[in-house]
């Protein structure tokens, strides 16, 4: 069962979560090569972003990662949404060519049937 107290502290912990400020992926890539310039240290450059140093190790671990990949040959990429627009559309009409084909395949089977 749960005090009134550890209410309170759940209600603020959701709070903050809800309010957390979201980072866009420029923002990180930003922060991380500034923490790789060293011009600051790594906490310094924490306060001033206003995040924790776990997370900038982390966006620096992930952003060393993915290029570590790319430089291995590893291409994939998510598709932008405008690809996938475009596969969409290409997928409708394929679809429309083959109910086609397979309505005048059943069409042409059928008058064999019946001779």
């Amino acid at each position: 069962m749960m005090t009134k107290r550890q209410s309170v502290e759940q209600s603020v912990r959701d709070i903050r979560r809800s309010t957390r400020k979201k980072y866009s992926a420029e923002e990180k890539i930003r922060i991380v090569l500034e923490g790789l310039r060293a011009e600051d240290s790594v906490a310094e450059l924490c306060r001033r972003e206003d995040i924790n140093p776990n997370v900038y190790y982390r966006w620096s671990k992930e952003f060393m990662e993915a290029g570590k990949k790319r430089l291995s040959g590893d291409t994939v990429r998510e598709a932008t949404s405008d690809e996938v627009k475009e596969l969409r559309a290409e997928v409708s009409a394929l679809k429309e060519t083959l109910g086609e084909v397979v309505m005048e395949c059943s069409f042409i089977n059928n008058r064999k049937m019946k001779r």
